[in-house]
């Protein structure tokens, strides 16, 4: 849990403001712009019974896969209060990371990696926390009141909190969606023991529109309003610990870190705009993110390249999973070396996924032989079961 305090943090009663301060909203709004938010609403510090509804049938259909992490902190995330008895308003802050483009465009660029619009600069976890802090430290001394801060590692529903803050909505992909930055807005909150008059809740404007639902690519929604986290290619490339289910890896194309169809085609983005944020630059291993290159990649170049990026997290064994299916469906018969190299790797999974992009470039004969040449070395049973299951058998 990402957590803050800038003043305090004991669990005693409210502390009204004084009739004669300036109106606390007004002036925490205009520091929150002034501090580099994009967008600032006031919530009560608890959530509707849907949105707790909505959490429990999520859970109990075991949609959550391998998040383990979401169970284990259900009630936290389900009642504010329970994360901190004395939170009493919560002030929730937006920061713009708009593309300057459609990312769904990278798709075409089949030698080269599409990674999610988030995670191409620096860590943005680092940036908001930054940022929470200053504002948080600020209201603590001008209003004399005890505030803790959190960006979205912590048990805390963000997005329930930001439609009741007037920050946006819920879309029917269940990302927020914001009539002035569309689906592009990292979120951050301040829990205060400060009593402030909650903002009108944003409604929802979805409409009859399926552009969401119908652009992913996987089918993970089973229903407008519901995600199944198990066939999310976010999910699947981020927080997946095994060989992915063959079933989505031609599906996945070339995207080997989240991935933003969803998000892109929603036609609220008319009215988005590019960030000017410098933090959220593509770093240099991603410009461009060219998949022979990634896929060269020690555990220590890896951490290197990829240092104060949400990417370092998944570890370089995992990365080189999504990076070889990208490979295998790149169709590049430049690519085959690049895979063939990885076969004697000290990872298993990375293993594997050699195998299978081998599968898909090389012709039935050339694969057979390879196999025949280096299945009995190979102890592994699930990259054996690549060896046996290739596309091409």
């Amino acid at each position: 849990m990402v957590a803050a305090e800038a003043r305090g943090g004991g669990q005693g009663p409210a502390r009204p403001v004084a009739r004669d301060t300036p109106d606390p909203k007004s002036a925490i709004r205009d520091q929150a712009l002034a501090a580099g938010f994009d967008a600032v609403g006031f919530a009560p510090a608890s959530l509707p019974d849907s949105a707790r509804a909505g959490l429990q049938a999520f859970l109990a259909d075991g949609m959550q896969g391998d998040m383990g992490w979401l169970e284990r902190r259900a009630d936290e995330r389900g009642d504010p209060r329970t994360l901190w008895s004395g939170a009493r308003s919560v002030v929730v802050l937006g920061v713009n990371y708009g593309p300057d483009g459609d990312p769904r465009d990278d798709q075409a660029k089949t030698e080269q990696g599409a990674v999610s619009v988030y995670a191409r600069g620096r860590d943005y976890h680092d940036l908001v926390k930054k940022r929470l802090k200053v504002l948080g430290s600020w209201m603590a001394e001008s209003f004399e009141c005890e505030v803790k801060v959190f960006v979205d590692t912590a048990p805390v529903m963000e997005k329930p909190l930001a439609q009741a803050a007037g920050l946006g909505w819920q879309g029917k992909h269940t990302n927020l969606l914001s009539r002035r930055h569309g689906s592009w807005l990292f979120l951050g909150e301040i829990f205060t023991s400060l009593d402030l008059a909650p903002d009108a809740p944003e409604t929802d404007h979805c409409g009859a529109c399926r552009a969401c639902l119908d652009a992913c690519p996987t089918r993970a929604f089973p229903a407008p309003y519901r995600l199944d986290a198990r066939r999310c290619i976010s999910y699947l490339t981020i927080e997946h610990q095994g060989p992915i289910p063959r079933e989505f890896r031609v599906p996945m194309g070339n995207r080997i870190y989240g991935c933003d169809d969803c998000l892109a085609a929603c036609p609220w983005n008319k009215f988005a705009h590019a960030h000017e944020e410098p933090d959220f630059a593509p770093r240099a291993a991603l410009d461009p993110p060219g998949l022979a290159a990634l896929a060269a990649l020690d555990d220590t170049d890896f951490r290197a390249a990829f240092s104060k990026s949400p990417i370092k997290r998944s570890g370089r064994d995992r990365f080189l999973r999504n990076v070889l299916i990208a490979i295998g469906n790149s169709g590049a018969p430049t690519l085959i070396s690049t895979a063939e190299g990885l076969l004697g790797d000290a990872s298993p999974l990375v293993r594997g996924m050699a195998v299978w992009a081998l599968s898909r470039l090389l012709p039935p004969a050339d694969f057979a032989a390879l196999r025949a040449a280096r299945m009995a070395g190979e102890s592994d049973p699930e990259v054996l079961a690549e060896w046996t299951e290739g596309d091409h058998d």
